[in-house]
């Protein structure tokens, strides 16, 4: 007799998470560690203030992330994680907060004594691993980073105690080998087209063309010596498009809904839907003057199942999400770059969530997929398909 399929969870309510250990999280994420020179950095819009004396730790409110990064990191590295790994380091760094995801950092930061130093001249060249726990995302400029150094690093934004208790507290060889079954089930895609439902029935469609490129995964391990970055918590299938065309909406930061018009890869303009006119506005007159910022860089799909968090950096890893984002995307092999933008501050890389929290006013109402003859369902009302349910019970 067959064995049985295994039972795919899909409610992160009836999932068990272990308590988070940063033994084991290292362990996994970066065999081997024996030998290796560890360290965490943080950004601060004051860097040399923040950071002598440990000041920022007297501001909880304000830093929260940071005083995760210090009470879960580097003390957990202190009092035991170091020796256990067979670690050396756990020394803690400020640096010039980015003010956008993924921008390219400033050179400069400071040790816990205030001291002035230089990323490039006292901290990539001199450590085996960086884990950066910041507010912005640095993914994208410490990958360049660790190629021109040769260490290996996680990127954790956002962090806070739903990621630590969940998204970091999970197994992250199953969360790598549930990826690479994602993965080989969308790889080799020419299309994927996206529909939208609206509040008031409408529908919007957009189309992205991927030229049956290779699907890429983030899933969390940095094994070997090979210098590299993950992105945690990950859990994510990704393609860079080639092309797309059509319409979707998207929410701003103050909950204004609007309709934007994508054309040739890259959004054209911005039309209200609901909220404020001047939000719309303004994201128009930045398309205007800088063109590459409406640019789609990256379309990603979650493979995790996890609870809502309230940061993206775990909320887009949850299976039945799919994200796009803007901007450049040089990390993820594709070939937009800084210096294609008009200002440095313009080079992001920012997501556009779709999830069920964060853009209740419309739904996903399908996700398909075109690979040679082959037509596929990937997400049905925020839900993966049978499809995809199953090539992850394979």
């Amino acid at each position: 007799m067959p064995a049985a399929a295994p039972q795919i969870i899909l409610d992160p309510a009836e999932r068990e998470f272990p308590p988070f250990s940063l033994t084991r999280l290292l362990s996994t994420v970066f065999e081997p560690t024996d030998g290796c020179r560890v360290c965490v950095i943080t950004d601060f819009d004051d860097p040399a203030a923040e950071m002598a004396g440990l000041a920022f730790l007297e501001k909880p409110d304000r830093y929260p992330v940071q005083r995760h990064a210090y009470e879960q990191f580097v003390l957990g590295l202190e009092n035991g994680a170091m020796a256990e790994l067979g670690m050396t380091g756990g020394e803690m760094f400020g640096y010039h907060a980015s003010g956008g995801s993924n921008l390219d950092l400033r050179d400069g930061c400071f040790d816990t004594g205030g001291k002035a130093l230089s990323l490039d001249r006292d901290i990539y060249p001199n450590y085996d691993i960086i884990l950066c726990i910041s507010d912005w995302s640095a993914t994208a400029p410490l990958t360049a980073k660790c190629k021109e150094f040769g260490f290996r690093g996680a990127t954790m934004h956002g962090l806070n105690e739903v990621i630590l208790a969940t998204g970091l507290a999970v197994d992250y060889e199953q969360v790598s080998a549930d990826a690479e079954k994602l993965r080989l089930a969308m790889t080799g895609a020419d299309e994927i087209e996206i529909d939208f439902a609206l509040e008031d029935g409408a529908v919007l469609t957009a189309k992205l063309l991927l030229d049956g490129q290779e699907a890429q995964k983030s899933h969390g391990l940095c094994k070997g010596r090979a210098p590299d970055v993950a992105n945690l918590p990950a859990g994510e299938v990704y393609f860079v498009p080639v092309d797309a065309n059509g319409q979707f909406p998207m929410k701003y930061e103050d909950g204004t809904l609007s309709l934007l018009e994508v054309k040739d890869r890259s959004i054209v303009g911005s039309r209200l839907i609901a909220g404020e006119q001047a939000t719309v506005d303004a994201h128009n007159a930045r398309l205007a003057d800088d063109p590459m910022t409406g640019t789609l860089g990256e379309l990603g799909f979650g493979t995790q199942v996890l609870p809502v968090s309230g940061a993206d950096i775990q909320d887009e890893k949850v299976l039945g999400t799919c994200h796009l984002a803007t901007g450049r995307d040089d990390h993820l092999g594709g070939d937009i770059v800084p210096d294609m933008f008009k200002t440095h501050e313009n080079s992001t890389h920012d997501d556009i969530l779709f999830a069920p929290h964060k853009t209740p006013n419309f739904n996903i109402r399908q996700v398909r997929m075109r690979r040679g003859a082959q037509r596929e369902i990937l997400i049905e009302d925020f839900r993966p398909s049978p499809y995809l349910v199953a090539a992850l019970a394979g």
